[in-house]
């Protein structure tokens, strides 16, 4: 490590870790602003991990440099001051809430008020003192998210913190994670589902193989790679829509489909497109756009890179 960046509560150059197998991480460079909320957006084998794993001194990077809270040494004062879940929580099975986390807090120099405080904080004050093994699969990511909280840290890197969650396990702890950022901290958080760090992530970076194919906020990420959108016209006089589109001036390509015509603009002309058929008499019984999923965009960008790799 040979950079410092007081701007940034991450930033690496090239990072790079290699194993015998391959490259897990091939060149990453990014820097993660200091009260952002930044994620790490690839599939299961990815790099993810690997990445996570560096930043906190778990792994060694076999090139590259980087700097985390501004210091480019992982020391035992920099490392307070960072909260991590990686690689899912690990508490006893046996004993309450409280009790894992008053051992990780003993262990780690803290006051016992620490432990009160991170319970809170995740929404489970009340729940502390319930044996581990009868949380919910929520509760236990919530209580690794607490762990992580327990040193007051202005960094936190959490590793899948949604993984395996129902909706509305995913939704609490989104709010969790974005009420962390409004306090101050910085958050990098790793997923293999872009369109759920879209709703909780200020910046992006989607890695695939070891390498970074994107970054940005997840809007100039589907605008850059997402295809243009698209509007479908339900209607049986196909022949005549399509005389009408043609000389739409807003109108990149028409095409027949099976319900009726297919409309490609640079921007979502529904209204527009309506009002012309409607106008030249066209019977029409539903216009609709045909919106993809950032899910749609993260995929087709993944099966893009594996072509150009191939």
């Amino acid at each position: 490590m040979t950079i410092s960046d007081t701007d940034n509560a991450i930033s690496t150059t090239a990072l790079t870790k290699t194993f015998r197998r391959g490259t897990a991480v091939d060149a990453v460079s990014l820097q993660v602003r200091r009260g952002e909320v930044y994620g790490f957006v690839g599939l299961n084998g990815a790099g993810k991990t690997t990445f996570m794993r560096m930043l906190v001194g778990l792994a060694r990077p076999s090139s590259g440099s980087f700097s985390v809270l501004g210091s480019a040494t992982l020391s035992n004062d920099v490392l307070r001051r960072v909260g991590t879940m990686i690689e899912g929580p690990t508490f006893y099975p046996g004993m309450t809430g409280r009790q894992n986390l008053v051992l990780i807090a003993k262990y780690a120099g803290l006051a016992r008020t620490a432990v009160d405080t991170a319970l809170e904080a995740v929404e489970l004050g009340d729940r502390g003192d319930d044996v581990f093994r009868t949380y919910s699969l929520g509760m236990k990511q919530r209580l690794g998210l607490a762990a992580a909280l327990l040193g007051e840290p202005e960094l936190l890197i959490l590793d899948e913190p949604t993984n395996g969650l129902d909706p509305a396990g995913i939704s609490a702890m989104r709010d969790l994670i974005r009420a962390q950022s409004q306090r101050g901290r910085s958050v990098l958080l790793s997923s293999h589902l872009l369109g759920e760090v879209a709703h909780v992530c200020d910046r992006v970076a989607v890695l695939h193989h070891g390498r970074i194919i994107a970054i940005g906020t997840p809007a100039e990420i589907e605008a850059a790679h997402g295809e243009a959108p698209k509007i479908i016209v339900t209607t049986t006089d196909v022949e005549a829509a399509l005389d009408v589109l043609r000389s739409h001036a807003e109108v990149d390509e028409v095409r027949p489909t099976g319900e009726g015509v297919e409309v490609v603009a640079a921007k979502d002309i529904s209204a527009s497109v309506t009002v012309a058929l409607v106008s030249a008499g066209v019977d029409v019984t539903g216009v609709r756009r045909d919106h993809r999923s950032l899910e749609d965009v993260f995929l087709q960008m993944t099966a893009a890179d594996e072509r150009r790799s191939s």
